[in-house]
């Protein structure tokens, strides 16, 4: 009978474990559990980054995978967030836990705080770590194949969880407020928690979306009112040479006819991830002057709004601003096959409160 209990619990704990790694995986899927575990531990995983330099993006992907979001077992009757084991240096307090194999030792704390700050000195004081702390903070994809090939999880897709949390639920924020470069309050999450509307407010602003007349170029209607487009002047492109900054995201400014591959090799970035961080079609050469991420760009704009200008399309907004093209349509209730009308206004950071004008034959 009770060979039958170990094994129960060692598949309920597979199982748990398992389910919470894909749901990790799933995109564009936020769990409120998870949100209430980041709202809770984020300052901790932040001063532990600036008492050890261990990313806060990191530690906090880490806690939410290694506990199910502050659901497990094992945290609940230890306080223990990183599933650490006792090894034979640990001489503090301990409880039996079946993970990989049947009543498994692990360690035992008083409170959150010590585990995390217990996890952020065993990494630190470990010489098979060591090479991760030479890592850029910002580098959370270095960090979670590091921890992996280290040997901190026997989960193979290990990594991959840890970069799919931290990238679903903006969790590289909170790395930048430990820096310096971003505010407390500024992170996706909190901007996504100050947006409270209501069923009738949704409804108001669907009733409120404008309609553009067939027929009349520079005429666009709002339910009875036209107004012709302003003539705005086109997007600046006096940005300096070689790498800087917009929004916090790393970015250059590149010349028609230089060589993607080239710009990989200078920023030591696989070719595929300037497609994937610029949101564009493989091709050889920069087509025309642009900017060119070397970086995910952000999911909030670092400004509040953006006028549209004359020649500008809904991409090269996106790029402007160092903003994800779905949070911009998302942000706007667009699609991306709209042509949003000169002078009109696009929201960055918070949902408009209805879709802005379109041009004449955008639908």
């Amino acid at each position: 009978m009770q060979k039958l209990k170990i094994l129960f619990l060692f598949f309920a704990s597979f199982v748990l474990k398992n389910s919470f790694a894909q749901l990790a995986e799933s995109r564009g899927q936020q769990d409120p559990v998870v949100i209430e575990y980041i709202n809770q531990y984020k300052k901790l995983a932040i001063s532990e980054m600036q008492r050890t330099g261990i990313p806060a993006s990191i530690k906090l992907a880490q806690g939410i995978h290694e506990t199910s979001a502050g659901q497990s077992e094992l945290v609940k009757k230890s306080n223990n967030h990183f599933g650490l084991k006792c090894k034979s240096e640990w001489t503090g307090m301990k409880v039996k836990h079946t993970d990989d194999a049947p009543n498994e030792c692990f360690r035992k704390y008083d409170n959150p705080d010590d585990s995390y700050k217990d996890q952020s000195n065993y990494l630190k004081n470990t010489p098979r770590y060591a090479s991760l702390f030479e890592l850029d903070p910002t580098d959370y994809k270095g960090w979670a194949y590091g921890l992996k090939k280290a040997g901190y999880a026997t989960n193979p897709k290990y990594s991959q969880v840890l970069i799919k949390l931290i990238e679903d639920y903006d969790l590289q924020d909170y790395t930048m407020i430990a820096l310096g470069k971003l505010k407390d309050g500024q992170e996706t999450l909190a901007q996504k928690d100050t947006k409270k509307e209501d069923k009738d407010s949704e409804k108001k602003e669907a009733d409120e979306k404008p309609v553009v007349l067939p027929g009349e170029p520079e005429v666009v209607v709002y339910g009875s009112k036209k107004e012709k487009e302003p003539v705005v002047e086109g997007p600046r492109t006096n940005y300096p040479e070689g790498e800087f900054k917009i929004n916090e995201t790393k970015v250059i400014y590149a010349k028609k006819g230089t060589s993607y591959l080239s710009i990989a090799e200078n920023y030591a970035i696989p070719l595929a991830r300037i497609f994937e961080f610029n949101e564009m079609r493989v091709q050889e050469f920069v087509d025309k002057d642009r900017l060119i991420y070397i970086m995910r760009k952000r999911k909030f704009g670092l400004n509040e709004q953006h006028i549209v200008k004359a020649g500008e399309t809904l991409p090269d907004i996106a790029q402007t601003e160092a903003l994800r093209l779905e949070s911009l349509l998302e942000y706007n209730y667009l699609q991306p096959n709209m042509q949003p009308a000169v002078g009109s206004v696009l929201y960055l950071r918070t949902r408009a409160p209805g879709m802005p004008a379109l041009t004449i034959g955008s639908k």
